[in-house]
């Protein structure tokens, strides 16, 4: 029979034997060289060490939870918390009869909540939040005497909320928002008296809140947002809740007035009542001196005609603490007062929008210097822009839309650096666009739409690269040719310049805006042809060019254009053929109203059919685009036959199959091709240099259409170049995945001097390598945020999953590094260059290859592994090391090889000494900026509450993960399996945390 204490190092030994992966190392220590009270994590009593506190939150652990913790009799606290332990929770944990303290939170458990933890009847903290429980909570827990915390939220648990939780005499924190759960609330929760904190946020919850819940006098935080409850708040609220910090309701339907009494919560720090059906006046709010947030948007308050509607707007000045104030889309009307330039200068959020307010900016505003949002949109303002709306140079977002403003815009607005957001959208404004919009290099979206402003489009408007999102110009009287730069805008998703009086050509710089969805030209003076280069807007939904003075032909790669749902070229001089495929197929999706010379088309246009001499000439162009085709047809044929012939005399070590032939393409290109598709490999298309050749831009012309590529033309002068282009070729022949970089064709010919000519013709990525990315210049200056960084990692670590786990034949890439990951629109990761990739022998597909090999190194100094300095054979585990490498430069925003790498001091090192603590020191700096001014310790640990997975979490599970996968043994690495799941764990734990932050009923 075993000893007690025996029984817990036993119990502790099955513990870790279920733990698949110790990034850190820290079971390391688990062994029989020394006593298991010593061991990492382990707290023992000292009179019987017996095991008390099993402590290992934040470490990365991944596998299972033991049953055999159960056996662990005395333990009173056991802490795993941000972890990715899976499975179900073990029914084993009810025999630890003694457990106070229980936190599984932020993990992937799964199934349902054991009911067999109702007989840990010393239990007082109970944390299952963020994992993916499922089913119903188990009534049982509501027989836990001593529980005085429960927090479930963010879970999948449904059915209704047990009444048995009314038996939780010493409950005082109660979390279960993010869930599915129905019905109505329990009465018995009013048998809570203890209780300060509740949250059912975003559940399915219906119905009224029983009263006797809002008699919970030690209540602090009434948290039910985002349900389907109705009702009215009780008349003496202010009085039953003496304590209320957070009242939070929104997004639900509750009717009638906003209690007067609410004057008498002098502790509200936040009061939340959005999109519901609230009316009538709002209470002074002059007593409640902390608050911080006042959201009543959405509802139906106040009156139009009174004159008052506002007032509780002066009662707020003593609200020193004012972050908030949204008061939009309800019925006020009046003045804003001038009070409001005398609210707390912590106001950071001013929406009044929507309402019916009339009269100036008050001039006073100018004193909210740290306003971000400014939402004054949706009213009857009238009067000039104030010069003075420049001193508020924090401000990310200003809308003005639908008022009555008229005067110019100030030029004072450049002043505004850090905008993003601007719409002064359906005023009277006049005059010409100031050309100091160009100092808003953060500007994505700007639309000054329906206003009178004239003159022409300044080029410093328009050579904001930032804007990505949305240039809206229409309806006003801008004149002159439209400025020639909008290449800058290769992001930008929507343009319209409508209804203006633009003139000359269109600029075919617009062209290589290749994300546009919508374009918007129609009503200017445009004239000439369309131009060629709109062949690179394959991603067009709308195209709308009707009412200018366009001519020519309709360009037939319009048919190919796969998301075109709308063309209009009415009202124009449009001559010749129609097009009848692709959009040309829906007469309901064209528009050619207009245009007397147009003629063929599908025959519900009811256009004229062409004539003989017209089909004649289209029949010369078909065959001229024929006959080149099938010459170089010809001729690839004819080299590959003289090519086999030649090969077949040779050694049969020489390579049998011909490049053009490894890949079964229809498309074939010759040189002459080529040359013409990068305007003669010109200096101006080239994107790219190595050691095997260049890359260069082109727009490639095929069967009647264009295609923007990248092509990559070897320097066969470069020892290896030609080996390099075979070895791409079979790399690429036959594997398919989305994170890997498309080939179109190939091209083995000769170029105009007869020297030998081999290329790649790749998709072209717009968004280019990631090392223009994170090592961008002073000129183009980029950034990645935390989950587009997080994004591209679980693209890389899914491509290299595929190709060492997924082909028929494991592939390594042998070259993983930024200049070889490419980001297409969306700034989805490719990885590309595939010069160096080798296939693996059923041998060498693992982590410990060390078979010797005279090929020397494989790969980029500071990302190859160090085993192939060595001798070492290539192995999967040599592009895992590359993974991370790049997976820590990614984070850190360092190169590997960094100057301030040197003697011992490596980039693996400098991270890996550094963590968890050191974080802050050695991350990149833009990924740590996150706001938390102004907020108070309650605040904060509602926050924790609502965020288990934070920032600084996740930056610390990432860079374990390239420590790991960088460690110089192969041996110790990861598998790019586990590598992908732990990722896509994470940014999905990111994704859901971000989706769970409470929504500011904002627009601008």
């Amino acid at each position: 029979m075993l000893k007690s204490n025996e029984t817990d190092q036993l119990a502790l030994l099955q513990f870790k034997a279920k733990v698949t992966y110790d990034p850190l190392e820290v079971l390391s220590s688990w062994n029989y060289s020394r006593h298991f009270c010593q061991w990492k994590g382990v707290t023992c009593s000292r009179r019987h060490q017996r095991v008390t506190a099993l402590l290992l939150p934040s470490l990365l652990l991944q596998g299972s939870l033991s049953p055999h913790i159960g056996n662990l009799s005395f333990l009173r606290v056991l802490d795993l918390k941000n972890n990715s332990l899976r499975n179900e929770i073990p029914q084993a944990i009810g025999y630890l009869f003694r457990l106070r303290i229980l936190r599984l939170d932020n993990n992937t458990f799964g199934g349902q909540i054991p009911d067999n933890i109702s007989h840990c009847v010393n239990l007082e903290s109970l944390w299952l939040d963020f994992n993916e429980l499922v089913g119903k909570v188990p009534g049982k827990l509501g027989s836990l005497p001593k529980l005085r915390i429960l927090v479930i939220h963010s879970n999948n648990l449904s059915g209704e909320i047990p009444p048995s939780f009314g038996n939780l005499s010493s409950l005082q924190v109660l979390s279960a928002a993010a869930n599915q759960f129905v019905g109505q609330i329990p009465e018995t929760l009013s048998e809570l008296k203890m209780m300060r904190y509740i949250s059912f946020g975003a559940n399915k919850l219906s119905g009224e809140i029983p009263f006797s819940i809002y008699n919970l006098s030690w209540l602090s935080d009434f948290y039910f947002p985002f349900n389907q409850l109705q009702g009215s708040l009780p008349s003496d609220l202010g009085f039953t809740l003496p304590k209320l910090e957070v009242l939070n309701v929104g997004g639900n339907q509750f009717t009638g007035p906003i209690p007067a009494s609410i004057s008498n919560a002098s502790n509200l720090m936040r009061l939340t009542i959005a999109k519901n059906g609230f009316s009538g006046r709002v209470p002074s709010l002059g007593n409640l001196h902390k608050l911080q947030w006042v959201s009543i948007s959405q509802n139906h308050l106040g009156n139009y005609g009174e004159k008052d509607n506002l007032e509780f707007v002066n009662s707020l000045v003593n609200a020193s603490r004012l972050e908030l104030l949204q008061i939009s889309d309800n019925n006020f009307g009046g003045m804003l007062p001038e009070t409001v330039g005398n609210l707390s200068n912590r106001l950071g959020i001013l929406s009044v929008g929507n309402n019916q307010l009339f009269g100036n900016i008050p001039s006073g505003l100018r004193n909210l210097v740290n306003l971000e949002l400014l939402h004054l949109g949706g009213n009857k303002f009238t009067g000039r822009i104030p010069g003075s709306i420049g001193d508020l140079q924090k401000l990310q977002r200003l809308g003005l839309k639908g008022n009555k403003f008229w005067g110019e815009i100030p030029s004072s607005i450049g002043n505004l650096t850090l905008l993003t957001t601007l719409n002064f959208e359906e005023n009277m404004l006049e005059g010409s666009i100031p050309s100091s919009l160009g100092k808003c290099q953060n500007l994505i979206s700007l639309n000054l739409s329906n206003n009178n402003l004239s003159g022409t489009i300044p080029t410093e408007v328009i050579g904001l690269s930032s804007l990505s999102i949305y240039l809206d110009l229409s309806q006003n009287q801008l004149n002159g040719h439209m400025p020639s730069n909008f290449g800058i805008l290769k992001n930008l998703g929507f343009i319209d310049i409508s209804e203006n009086k633009l003139s000359g050509e269109i600029p075919s710089s617009i062209g290589s805006c290749i994300l546009l969805v919508q374009l918007i030209m129609n009503g200017n003076f445009f004239q000439g042809n369309i131009p060629s280069s709109f062949s690179s807007l394959r991603g067009i939904e709308k195209l709308d060019l009707s009412r200018n003075n366009l001519s020519g032909r309709i360009p037939k790669y319009f048919e190919n254009f796969l998301f075109l749902q709308k063309l209009n070229l009415s009202f124009n001089h449009f001559e010749g053929e129609v097009p009848i495929k692709g959009v040309f197929s829906n007469s309901s999706a064209i528009s050619l109203d207009g245009n007397d010379n147009l003629c063929g088309g599908i025959s519900d246009l009811h256009l004229s059919t062409c004539s003989i001499k017209e089909s004649k000439q289209s029949r010369a162009r078909s065959l001229k685009l024929i006959i080149p085709v099938i010459t170089v047809i010809l001729l690839v044929t004819g080299m590959s036959c003289l090519i086999i012939t030649s090969r077949r005399s040779k050694s049969k070590r020489e390579p049998a199959t011909p490049p053009s032939a490894l890949l079964a393409s229809v498309l074939r290109v010759s040189y002459e091709n080529l040359f013409k598709a990068t305007d003669g490999f010109s200096l101006e298309n080239l994107i790219g240099a190595g050691s095997f050749g260049s890359v260069y831009k082109g727009i490639l012309s095929h069967d009647d259409h264009e295609t923007l590529v990248a092509v990559k033309v070897l320097n066969l002068q470069h020892r290896g170049a030609s080996k390099s282009f075979i070895a791409e070729c079979q790399a690429l022949r036959s594997i398919r995945h989305r994170n890997l970089v498309k080939i179109i064709t190939s091209c083995a010919s000769v170029d105009f001097q007869g020297n030998d000519f081999e290329a790649l013709v790749y998709e072209f990525m717009v968004n280019g390598s990631l090392e223009e990315w994170l090592h961008p210049n002073r000129e183009a200056p980029r950034n990645l945020t935390l989950l587009q960084r997080m994004s591209i990692a679980v693209d890389l670590a899914s491509a290299l999953e595929y190709l060492h786990h997924s082909c028929e034949t494991p592939i390594v890439h042998c070259d993983l590094k930024p200049s070889n990951v490419l980001l297409d629109g969306e700034l989805t990761a490719h990885v590309g260059d595939f010069g160096l990739a080798k296939f693996l022998p059923e041998a060498t597909n693992n982590l410990s290859s060390n078979k010797s090999s005279s090929v020397g190194v494989k790969g980029t100094v500071g990302y190859a592994a160090p085993e192939y300095g060595m001798g070492s054979e290539v192995s999967t585990s040599g592009d895992v090391y590359s993974f991370g490498i790049l997976l820590l430069e990614m984070f850190t925003g360092k190169r590997p090889t960094n100057e301030m790498f040197t003697g011992n001091l490596t980039l693996h090192n400098f991270v890996k000494e550094a963590l968890p603590e050191g974080l802050a020191e050695i991350v990149d700096p833009v990924l740590l900026v996150e706001r938390e001014e102004g907020e108070t310790s309650k605040a904060n640990a509602h926050k924790q509450w609502t965020r288990s997975f934070s920032v600084k979490e996740c930056l610390v599970s990432v860079l374990a993960i390239g420590v790991t996968c960088s460690s110089e043994l192969p041996r110790e690495r990861m598998s790019m399996e586990e590598v992908a799941a732990q990722l896509a764990s994470f940014r999905n734990k990111l994704v859901k945390n971000m989706r769970g932050q409470p929504a500011t009923y904002v627009t601008a």
